[in-house]
């Protein structure tokens, strides 16, 4: 690992771990208040994910008309 950490690629590939992987659901746990799932089962709480990520979309579509 050390050496790994010594050559340029190595460096590359291990400071692509301080990116977010997945900033959607970050920003929609922060922007959109959405922490916790209100339904039970699977079912039901891919439902609601569905809607969620829906609205999620739907809001970037119009803020990017705007622009």
């Amino acid at each position: 690992m050390a050496y790994r950490l010594r050559t340029p690629r190595g460096k590359k590939l291990y400071g692509l771990r301080k990116q977010t992987p997945k900033p959607v659901c970050g920003i929609i746990k922060s922007v959109m208040a959405h922490r916790q799932c209100r339904l039970r089962g699977l079912n039901n709480v891919k439902g609601e994910w569905n809607l969620v990520t829906l609205s999620w979309n739907i809001k970037r579509m119009f803020a990017m008309q705007a622009h």
